[in-house]
């Protein structure tokens, strides 16, 4: 799937001086993270690094993926300013060369992948998760676009196909144990582009 439209939109997004989502971790992946102890991580779809690197500062061995080149420039900018190394492919994850059972965590914040394939990846991404490791995921709900009718800036998709329920997140990563499932509303101050309150799936679970 080669979605130049897709493409586009996030090299502008990230080819600006100013960081669209800061350069600070998101906070639910900060809490989760200070609960494990460190190992390989992979961040799928991580535009430009904020929490990449800030996992590396933690001491986890960081992989990361976006189509985004512009996205790449910024994160590895950012590791450099952090004095951290971590490993970041520009292409999709069908083009990745990640091995299997690669990685303890695959940390999902925000990978709002197209509607059509969202599914099929994180199904993908099963692959390259240890047996015991964790996802961590936090993306915004379906619920989201009546958040974003009061208030554009914080953020978000705006079809409901690329909006997450609680169901899909059971059906797309089955037989996994559950240590947090919820929908909740929380307040975003991220950037440019995540400000104010939203409505969010918040996932954990152990392979």
């Amino acid at each position: 799937m080669k979605d130049n439209t897709w493409l586009h939109r996030w090299d502008e997004r990230y080819g600006n001086e100013e960081f669209a989502y800061g350069t600070e971790p998101n906070n639910y992946l900060k809490e989760q993270l200070a609960q494990l102890n460190p190992g390989k991580i992979l961040f799928p779809a991580e535009g430009e690094g904020r929490n990449a690197v800030f996992a590396a500062t933690q001491g986890w061995d960081v992989y990361a993926f976006d189509i985004s080149s512009n996205g790449q420039k910024k994160a590895l900018q950012l590791a450099d300013e952090s004095n951290v190394a971590i490993d970041y492919q520009v292409g999709e994850l069908s083009t990745s060369d990640y091995q299997k059972e690669q990685f303890d965590v695959i940390a999902l914040i925000y990978a709002h992948f197209p509607a059509n394939i969202k599914s099929s990846i994180h199904q993908m991404l099963e692959q390259y998760l240890k047996k015991g490791g964790y996802i961590i995921f936090e993306a915004f709900s379906k619920k989201h676009l009546d958040y974003i009718a009061k208030n554009e800036k914080v953020g978000g998709p705006k079809d409901i196909e690329s909006l997450f329920s609680i169901d899909e997140i059971k059906t797309d990563f089955p037989d996994y144990k559950i240590i947090e499932l919820t929908e909740k509303e929380i307040e975003l101050n991220e950037g440019l582009f995540h400000n104010g309150t939203g409505s969010v799936i918040r996932f954990v679970g152990q392979k």
